[in-house]
């Protein structure tokens, strides 16, 4: 058997669990879409889009400090190791414990929040002024507490994987954008934009506390053995919370990558802020679907067979490299070369216009230049967690917050005293720095990694052969796109994409990527 297929088939049985997240991350991003669709017409590129981007990113900062990439670094490996040895009591202790830890953070930091919110939009989004800084400040009072219930959700998704339960814990996020799609949908017509705004903020809350609620029955009928009580006596609640330091300051760090660059759009021209939340969405799409759902669904297996596992880790991260890499490569290319039609399709109409459109494709392609990279580095990441080492993580994303950093104030710089007519194109300047930093991580992810497990890696060869494929299946779309310019565009999107896809896995296959054989064949039975 070759390498090659030697890391296919060591994959193959996390690629069931993998598809499970995928089609919970699929159900839960789609819905993520139709909201965003739904507000851009709305809201379009505005100050209460601004507004309502900024509030609602700041209880996600507490959310992912907290909550799943923490948990998956600390508390899955050691839960997960305790249920294979067959230690129930034990890791219901340990899962209560984490629990009670989680309630009281979130709780305290919930209320710091709302206490000090004119304090935080003040620190975080310097820029807002007026009426942008006051519909900021009163979006995030009412969103604040969210981000505690979103923590404690992240608990619930931990034991869920941990008990081999992959789709609901991804698809719950499906209830948090519903409650916003209904709320804009019921109230819309019938209020103004800053009404509609606090109702919108509104349904975030309540749509994160039905994210929270809908998984935990299904949690305490599979964990029988928990315990609520806030102790840190227990020795593998030790480990959990001194796992957690590395991890939390690597989550922390690429917070402040996304804070920095929100921070100084902020500066930039009205609608920054929001423009950046558009593309961000399409970016961090195949980044989930395709990084983070092979990633959660083999670390609960890798910290189970931790010892002796140094072979089948290899096998497995090139296995899911493949994977990624056949998925990955043709979605940072189309982002690049047809993101005027995703982008058309979603959300032009209402109050998003043809400008609008230009911008967010423009920042869509510069941060699609590290997609690649920053969907390998959640593989390369799950892996480091599983040999119970968050340190180096962390160091790195260090790293990649800074390089990022120097672009953006730089740019900022530039923008503010040399020239303000540049703004307009600051965000995509941003965007370029975090898709160069994005490399600069991987590249150090993936040396430090093949000093702990030889042969990481898929080679150069794939590449080049996806890459061929993706830009000639791309520039075979465009084609299509020039001679269909006043086609309705949803369905332009279906005519220029459906080919494309086509073209690509074709290709791809005709160039040598095995792997796209047999979802040809697959699309062909359906």
């Amino acid at each position: 058997m070759s390498a090659t297929d030697a890391a296919a088939a060591s994959s193959r049985g996390g690629l069931g669990s993998a598809k499970l997240v995928a089609a919970g991350i699929l159900a839960s991003r789609a819905a993520g879409l139709v909201r965003q669709k739904i507000f851009a017409g709305y809201f379009g590129v505005s100050i209460y889009a601004d507004a309502f981007n900024a509030a609602l990113r700041m209880p996600n900062v507490l959310q992912n400090l907290l909550g799943e990439g923490t948990l998956s670094a600390s508390f899955i490996p050691v839960y997960s190791e305790l249920l294979h040895h067959g230690r129930k009591e034990e890791a219901g202790r340990v899962a209560g414990a984490i629990f009670a830890l989680l309630v009281a953070l979130a709780a305290a930091l919930s209320l710091v929040g709302i206490a000090l919110a004119p304090v935080l939009v003040d620190i975080g989004y310097a820029g807002f002024e007026g009426e942008r800084r006051e519909l900021t400040i009163l979006c995030t009072r009412i969103i604040f507490p969210m981000a505690g219930v979103l923590v404690l959700s992240a608990w619930t998704l931990g034991i869920l994987n941990s008990h081999r339960r992959f789709f609901l814990p991804y698809v719950a996020p499906v209830l948090w954008n519903a409650a916003m799609i209904a709320a804009m949908l019921f109230f819309g017509s019938r209020s103004d934009q800053r009404d509609l705004l606090v109702i919108v903020a509104w349904g975030a809350l309540i749509g994160g506390a039905l994210q929270f609620l809908v998984q935990l029955p299904a949690v305490l009928r599979l964990e029988r053995e928990l315990k609520v009580r806030f102790t840190l006596g227990l020795p593998d609640v030790r480990v959990v919370l001194r796992n957690a330091g590395p991890a939390i300051t690597g989550r922390g760090v690429v917070q402040l990558s996304g804070w920095l660059d929100w921070f100084l759009a902020s500066f930039m021209s009205l609608g920054a802020v929001a423009a950046l939340s558009y593309a961000q969405t399409l970016y961090i799409l195949p980044v989930s679907l395709f990084g983070m759902s092979l990633a959660a669904a083999e670390l609960p297996e890798l910290a189970r067979e931790r010892a002796g596992a140094i072979d089948n880790l290899r096998n497995r991260i090139n296995g899911g490299l493949r994977q990624v890499a056949l998925l990955v490569v043709p979605s940072a290319v189309g982002y690049i070369l047809l993101g005027d039609i995703v982008i058309g399709a979603l959300y032009q109409g209402g109050e998003f216009g043809r400008g609008d459109l230009i911008i967010v494709w423009w920042i869509l392609g510069a941060y699609s230049v590290g997609l690649i990279a920053s969907t390998a580095t959640r593989l390369y990441s799950s892996s480091f967690f599983a040999l119970r080492d968050t340190r180096t993580p962390a160091r790195v994303a260090i790293l990649r917050v800074g390089i990022a950093g120097l672009v953006g104030v730089a740019v900022t710089l530039y923008i503010r005293f040399v020239n303000p007519d540049f703004s307009y194109w600051g965000p995509v300047v941003l965007a370029g720095g975090t898709g160069i930093a994005a490399w600069i991580e991987w590249m150090f992810l993936r040396s430090s990694l093949r000093e702990k497990v030889a042969g990481v890696g898929i080679g150069r060869a794939p590449l080049v052969q996806l890459l061929s494929a993706s830009i000639l299946a791309a520039a075979f779309g465009r084609g299509i796109a020039w001679l269909t310019p006043g086609m309705n565009s949803i369905l332009r999107a279906v005519v220029v994409l459906g080919p494309f896809v086509i073209a690509y896995f074709g290709l791809a296959r005709l160039f040598g990527f095995t792997e796209a054989g047999s979802i040809v064949r697959r699309l062909i039975r359906r």
